[in-house]
């Protein structure tokens, strides 16, 4: 892994929100936001909308999709 952090910003559920990450899981969250095409704030969005506990970190929740993605 390169080791640094690329954040982005994004308006989800009326708020905006920045999320860094490292520049190998949006390249993956990136990939399947053009599979589905789709743009990868509707990708965000969803991994936002689908966490069962809203006080984890939506980074790491996106961290995991990512890696679940890669699985496949």
């Amino acid at each position: 892994m390169a080791g640094h952090l690329v954040k982005r910003s994004f308006t989800l559920a009326g708020h905006r929100t920045s999320i860094a990450l490292e520049p190998e899981f949006w390249a993956v969250l990136e990939e399947e936001a053009a599979r589905r095409g789709e743009p990868l704030l509707r990708v965000v969005a969803a991994a936002d909308a689908a966490r069962d506990d809203p006080s984890l970190p939506l980074a790491s929740a996106l961290r995991v999709l990512a890696l679940g993605l890669a699985r496949r």
